[in-house]
């Protein structure tokens, strides 16, 4: 049935296109954000899914779509010098063969970035993206929000429908995912036309964003604990009800850690006794490597270099019987293990030159974002009071990414790259609509011309 289910989907969405073409745009959406080719054992696992929603999104819009309001945002341009950047590190990467099976998928989400923006006319199809993006990823989310309430879960353990370890299906990209999606879902709740507020919308909401902050847990993934703990403490800068979130975020801790598991309350005591923690030794000991390796290759390795990392470090266990405490000091050698960060991963692959431009990327986009909500937080008017507040959630779902991003290797994850071309869209959209209006020459050279009376 599942099988049946999302193969109608898809070729729904397909077919509809044919009338309204930018629900191409959604359907890649969607099958980049689900992939249901995953999830499916029949029909779709048979077909390049992605490969056709990407093409008929640009097509559709290439042959069908209105290009006079498209605008070529700066933010656009460093995507497209950093997609050029990235293609001469995997011409050139220590490991070409890994680096070309990472190539395959980090130039459509760059590309497709790239597009986006273009397609974003309209305040409906801004909305439409946010949408899209929101109930794609609720489906992964509410999975494992289920699982987790039922009391299943685990570090490592915790299965989204299939057991898969890829994209937004591992545990601590799914974890960092899902708090950025907060404050995103919440704007829809709030202003969304496509389904105005109600009852029903906020009843969903608030299921949603309970699911949400389940996933740390069920995952066990500390990143998805510390972007909850920021989520929260951001949201006291614009919140008219900071009181009310001082005061009821602790409590709400606080009553909850009775009915935590003992695995997760034990996972998360590493965050302050990290030396104990073998996860984190191989992550500092990555990131010293990390930085001696772009010393002496400044312009990067290519994709998965990782691959010739070798760590050395030491594991700290300390154990207390009475008034005696012994220290047991453990050598630990690790080679070929991951970044666990996305800035490293940048420095790593891409070297400074990449590293610049990624960070020049995200920088702007906090920027922008706030620069929008200052011009726009008065405007009250119907047509006017949603862009603000949606400038303000991108800003918070680009800050939790940003840090979860420390302690994960997300620098090109497709989901990060669809909501820095959502934030495209939106700058170039209300340039558009803001810009003064001219009259047109030929009755500015009429107007001139007439004689004073």
């Amino acid at each position: 049935m599942i099988n049946l289910a999302l193969t109608a989907f898809f070729v729904a969405l397909i077919l509809l296109g044919l009338k309204r073409p930018f629900l191409w745009v959604l359907c890649y959406l969607y099958v980049d954000i689900v992939a249901p080719q995953i999830l499916s054992w029949g029909f779709l696992t048979q077909i390049p899914t992605s490969l056709i929603a990407f093409a008929a999104a640009f097509l559709g819009w290439l042959m069908f779509d209105d290009k006079r309001d498209s605008r070529f945002t700066w933010r656009q341009g460093l995507l497209a010098v950093l997609l050029g950047y990235c293609a001469i590190t995997t011409l050139l990467a220590d490991y070409p063969v890994e680096a070309l099976t990472k190539w395959s998928w980090v130039w459509k989400a760059l590309v497709f970035a790239i597009f986006l923006p273009f397609t974003l006319r309209t305040r409906l199809r801004i909305e439409a993206v946010a949408l899209f993006m929101v109930l794609s990823a609720s489906a992964l989310i509410i999975d494992g929000g289920l699982k987790t309430a039922m009391g299943g879960g685990g570090y490592g353990s915790l299965i989204i429908f299939v057991e898969n370890n890829t994209g937004l299906y591992e545990g601590s990209i799914l974890s960092c995912v899902a708090i950025a999606l907060i404050p995103v879902a919440l704007w829809l709740a709030k202003y969304g036309t496509i389904f105005p507020a109600d009852w029903r919308v906020w009843t969903f909401t608030i299921a949603l964003i309970f699911a949400c902050s389940l996933i740390p847990v069920g995952t066990q993934a500390r990143t998805g604990l510390i972007c909850l703990a920021l989520l929260c403490a951001l949201y006291l800068r614009t919140s008219r009800h900071r009181l009310l979130i001082a005061i009821g975020a602790p409590l709400a801790i606080l009553i909850a850690v009775p009915f935590l598991p003992a695995s997760y309350l034990a996972r998360m005591n590493t965050i302050e006794d990290h030396q104990g923690d073998k996860s984190a030794g191989t992550r500092i000991g990555v990131w010293k490597w990390t930085m001696g390796y772009a010393k002496e290759h400044p312009f990067g390795g290519g994709f998965e270099v990782y691959l010739s990392s070798k760590v050395n470090y030491d594991t700290v266990a300390t154990q207390t019987a009475g008034s005696n405490t012994i220290v047991t000091r453990t050598n630990v050698v690790e080679e070929g293990r991951a970044f666990h960060s996305s800035y490293f991963e940048m420095l790593g692959e891409q070297g400074y030159p990449g590293l610049a431009l990624w960070l020049l990327l995200q920088g702007s986009g906090l920027v922008q974002m706030e620069m929008i909500r200052r011009r726009w937080k008065a405007r009250t008017g119907p047509d006017e009071a949603w862009v603000a507040p949606l400038a303000v959630s991108l800003q918070l779902a680009q800050v939790v990414y940003l840090v979860g991003s420390l302690f994960v290797g997300i620098a090109f994850q497709p989901f990060i790259l669809m909501l820095i071309g959502l934030q495209c869209g939106l700058w170039s959209y209300l340039k558009r609509i803001s810009a003064p209006t001219r009259a047109p020459r030929k009755a500015l050279r009429t107007m001139q011309a007439a004689p004073a009376r």
